[in-house]
């Protein structure tokens, strides 16, 4: 961390009072070594601003006579990451996507606020191991080493503010990314502390520990889209939903681990306390997707939540995209027909999911060609799992990848052809079967829903598909 302080402070002091602002247009361009997409899409919040595709020379660039200044990110599919635009600014980057974060360098008039603002970002990640272990240390000493940590770089900020001529709305959205960062590792600390430790009980906390949330700001428009700061607040309301939950519900033994009652209690917690709209939507959203998928609760709890979430948030931006989700769960329940979802055989035929499944017991699993230590782990479980006394037979159903590169994984890894399958429309399959976590697995007989919310890699599911028990895979 020391290293890479210094090496920060060196850029710094290297890069200020580097250009002088003639225009108020804004140039934003750059090149991309090892492109993943031909197009670089460029985002303020949720909203695109603009879009443009890599020339030849895998070169592009943006030019705006008019822009708020303030925070945008760019997208090069799969990819991306913070961009701080204002008047005058003539930034370009370049970037190798096969170490994109770590090769991404901003240069030009504008440069200072990008590279502290990555170079943050990288030392977070970096660091973010080394503060999880120290979460099993005392209240005052865990608080001491984060505020350590969080005192040298708002030193560095000082620093790049005297000599870089930063503007207030970037010195803030620096300090806010400082801050808030190490502030949601103390949201987490009670709960992670208690886990390390394993005692039974939070521990009680100093009453000086809270100490920063006497200044929380929760309608700062500024930095809806910051991660640090967005993180911090679905931490933060994690925190106070469980301790109010804990202190003044009528919970049996105040014990905290009912999906249903927390998350409608996280909800209204989030609608009173949040000012900023689209804060409070993003966070509504965060909530309710947490619920409808991780719940898994029954129909009619799902639809009591999905109420209520209306009446908090009736014009939440977000509104539609839960409406499929809340739809597609509702559409997967147990002894329900499978949708009517389609993919493709080797052959490149178009076969239902109903069909594979007609007069059989089936465990549909999915995999990607993109990611070959999870297509390498599971089909280490598959194989484990398909043997000749299972009276399963497992489809694997491979996502976003190429129909070339998905026969040629196939035939190298030497999986039999008539038990894989390649979906073509993975949005589709996704809103259809609700793809999440892609360990996922689906049990089937005849058409019919068992359970669509197994995992491959569950104890439980070894156990079933060796001795068939429906009410035990409904469970599970």
């Amino acid at each position: 961390m020391n290293k890479k302080l210094l090496y920060l402070l060196l850029i710094i002091l290297a890069s200020c009072g580097k250009g002088e602002k003639t225009s108020p247009d804004v140039y934003f361009a750059g090149e991309i070594v090892n492109p993943t997409s031909s197009y670089v899409v460029l985002y303020k919040g949720d909203n695109i601003i603009d879009s443009t595709k890599l020339d030849a020379e895998n070169r592009f660039s943006f030019r705006f006579d008019s822009i708020d200044d303030g925070l945008y990110h760019f997208n090069h599919a799969p990819e991306l990451q913070y961009v701080y635009l204002k008047k005058g600014d003539s930034l370009t980057i370049r970037l190798n996507t096969v170490a994109f974060d770590e090769s991404l360098i901003f240069s030009g008039v504008g440069e200072e606020i990008n590279n502290f603002l990555l170079d943050l970002f990288l030392a977070n990640e970096e660091e973010r191991p080394a503060i999880y272990s120290t979460f099993r240390l005392e209240p005052d000493v865990f608080i001491e080493k984060l505020d350590s940590l969080a005192d040298q770089k708002l030193s560095l900020l000082n620093a790049l503010t005297v000599e870089g001529n930063l503007t207030d709305k970037e010195v803030k959205i620096a300090k806010a990314s400082i801050l808030y960062e190490y502030d949601s590792f103390k949201e987490k600390y009670p709960f992670v502390h208690r886990k390390y430790t394993q005692d039974k009980k939070i521990k009680e906390l100093p009453a000086s520990f809270y100490d920063y949330r006497k200044n929380l700001d929760f309608n700062d428009n500024d930095l809806t889209y910051l991660r640090p700061y967005y993180n911090f607040m679905n931490n933060h309301f994690g925190n106070v939903t469980y301790m109010s939950c804990a202190s003044d519900c009528d919970l049996e033994n105040k014990k905290v681990k009912n999906h249903f009652h927390f998350n409608r209690h996280k909800l209204h917690l989030i609608d009173s306390i949040v000012i900023d709209k689209e804060l409070k939507d993003n966070l509504l959203r965060k909530v309710a997707f947490d619920y409808l998928l991780k719940a898994h609760d029954s129909e009619e709890n799902n639809e009591i939540f999905i109420e209520q979430f209306h009446e908090l948030s009736n014009n939440n931006r977000h509104n539609e995209e839960i409406d499929e989700l809340y739809e597609g769960i509702r559409n997967i329940q147990p002894k329900k027909t499978i949708p009517e979802v389609y993919v493709n055989n080797s052959e490149g035929e178009s076969v239902s999911l109903r069909d594979i499944s007609k007069g059989k017991k089936t465990v549909f699993y999915f995999w990607s060609g993109e990611d070959k230590r999870h297509f390498k782990e599971v089909n280490k479980r598959i194989a484990s799992l398909d043997n000749k006394k299972s009276k399963y037979q497992f489809i694997g159903i491979n996502i976003r990848t190429e129909e070339t590169s998905w026969k040629g994984i196939v035939q190298t890894a030497k999986l039999d052809p008539d038990t894989q399958f390649r979906s073509e429309n993975f949005e589709e399959l996704t809103k259809a079967l609700i793809i999440y976590p892609i360990n996922k697995c689906i049990i089937a007989e005849n058409g019919k829903i068992i359970n669509a919310f197994s995992n491959i890699f569950s104890n439980s599911l070894e156990k079933q598909v060796s001795g068939y028990n429906h009410n035990q895979i409904a469970k599970n």
